[in-house]
């Protein structure tokens, strides 16, 4: 199978908002405790976000 070579110089892009504050660990899992306890289909976005911002504070 041949290398693959990938250009490792880019960026990602931030996966918040940048209208999102800054929140503490403690806020964001409260914030996404809230969020997920009253489903509503419409604040999808806001829980892939939450989770996506403690995603990256685990890793």
């Amino acid at each position: 199978m041949p290398d693959i070579l990938a250009d490792l110089s880019r960026t990602a892009p931030s996966i918040l908002p940048a209208d999102v504050p800054e929140l503490s660990d403690d806020e964001c899992l409260a914030c996404l405790a809230r969020a997920v306890d009253a489903p509503d289909s419409v604040r999808l976005d806001e829980v892939a976000a939450l989770i996506g911002r403690l995603a990256v504070t685990i890793e």
